[in-house]
């Protein structure tokens, strides 16, 4: 810094015209504290009003039966929570149809095994680092087999799963009593620890129907391990079995990316290089639909803190189809896999 303006720095602070860098750092943290809570205000008001208009929320009638849409892989979107579609598998889910990524995945996931027809009795299906997901129990309820599978308690790895309530270790928290009674899904349901990093050889069998993971990926701490993974899991399907994973999704595709780390974020090349390692291997991934016209929830970016896990229809819970993390701007991507014949 030049001599001459540091020393006019130093008068304007004696003067008192200069804000020191501490108490300038807490006006900062201030300003962003109620930045954030505008922001949620108003993505409440905004997702309050759409569901005034009978688009979503608890006053939407949900279908009975499902309808067939011929999904691919597929980005979130606002256009999919407004689809009669999801609002089928709302029913399962047990809730209302709600402008939150994690209730897309989830119906997402249902909805790709329901049109492959593969949600029928005598099915068997893995899924990984289920923790206390509601999908174990509705497969079950229609007749599929289930292996539910997380890492181990005592790993490291697991601390915060545990810590934030979103860990599995029996099938105890996996049970749905709206969808089956007690003694049919302990008939259908099993749990076995497992390491996505690492799939226990026994589970390579090509026995199973389905594989899927909702969000799991990402968390292996790097894009790698995390496409290494959804190759190996293949080898734990017959040919002709489907693999649903849905993971977060930087939608700059062109810019940076967390590539390293407890959480990284995949971009369409990254996709685009798995879909091409799959078919080396004789796999099939389909193709990825991300291009849509926006709607207004697809637009607004939420900022933490989230309320995972939470329905939200308070007053405080904006939309939540795209959100901040680190900075980038994501949402949630569906990839759906077809089994081929193994090549050696």
């Amino acid at each position: 810094m030049p001599l001459r303006l540091l020393r006019s720095l130093l008068r304007a602070r004696r003067r008192g015209r200069l804000t020191p860098p501490a108490e300038w750092l807490r006006l900062q943290n201030r300003e962003s504290d109620m930045l954030r809570w505008t922001v949620k205000v108003l993505g409440a008001d905004l997702v309050q009003r759409h569901y005034a208009t009978g688009l979503a929320g608890p006053q939407v009638r949900l279908p009975e039966a499902p309808a067939r849409v011929r999904l691919t892989s597929r980005t979130c979107r606002q256009a999919d929570i407004e689809s009669p579609w999801l609002r089928h598998w709302c029913r399962a889910l047990g809730t209302t149809p709600f402008y939150h990524r994690k209730l897309w995945e989830d119906c997402f996931i249902l909805q790709v095994l329901w049109e492959a027809g593969i949600l029928e009795p005598g099915r068997r299906a893995l899924g990984f680092a289920v923790g206390q997901e509601p999908l174990p129990a509705i497969l079950a309820s229609r007749g599929v087999e289930v292996l539910a599978t997380d890492i181990a308690a005592e790993d490291a790895r697991a601390r915060d799963w545990i810590a934030t309530g979103q860990h599995g270790a029996s099938t105890d928290k996996l049970f749905r009593p709206h969808l089956s009674d007690r003694a049919s899904f302990d008939r259908l349901v099993a749990f076995r620890s497992a390491d996505m990093a690492a799939l226990p050889e026994e589970l390579l069998d090509g026995s199973r129907d389905i594989v899927w993971s909702a969000c799991s990926m990402e968390h292996l701490g790097s894009h790698e391990r995390g496409l290494a993974f959804v190759e190996a899991a293949m080898r734990c399907l017959r040919p002709g079995g489907i693999a649903v994973h849905t993971t977060e999704l930087n939608l700059d595709a062109e810019g940076e990316t967390l590539g390293q780390g407890n959480t990284v974020l995949y971009q369409l090349r990254h996709l685009e290089a798995l879909s091409a390692r799959l078919a080396a291997l004789g796999h099939t991934m389909l193709p990825l639909a991300h291009q849509h016209p926006p709607g207004i929830m697809d637009q607004f970016v939420d900022v933490p803190p989230y309320e995972e896990g939470r329905v939200p229809l308070g007053p405080l819970s904006p939309p939540h189809l795209r959100l901040s993390i680190s900075g980038y701007p994501c949402t949630s991507v569906g990839i759906v896999v077809i089994a081929g014949q193994a090549k050696p």
